[in-house]
């Protein structure tokens, strides 16, 4: 049996994950995030930017503070 997942839920959650700023958000954990919904998001043609949430500078642990967007249906 195969199982898919819902492209929307994963983003959903992932972009939960990214606006964290508890001590366990940190910057190895909101890469981790970060590079798999925009994976997901590239593989099913959806990927549509994001916006940055904090930080802007590469070490920074909000550099990965983001809020990811999927292409609108039409």
């Amino acid at each position: 049996m195969r199982k898919t997942a819902n492209v929307k839920e994963l983003l959903d959650y992932a972009n939960r994950q990214l606006a964290r700023t508890d001590e366990h958000a940190t910057y190895k954990f909101k890469a981790g995030i970060a590079t798999m919904i925009e994976t997901v998001l590239h593989n099913a043609n959806q990927y549509n930017g994001y916006m940055h949430l904090g930080g802007h500078k590469l070490e920074d642990a909000d550099y990965y503070a983001r809020h990811y967007h999927m292409k609108k249906e039409k």
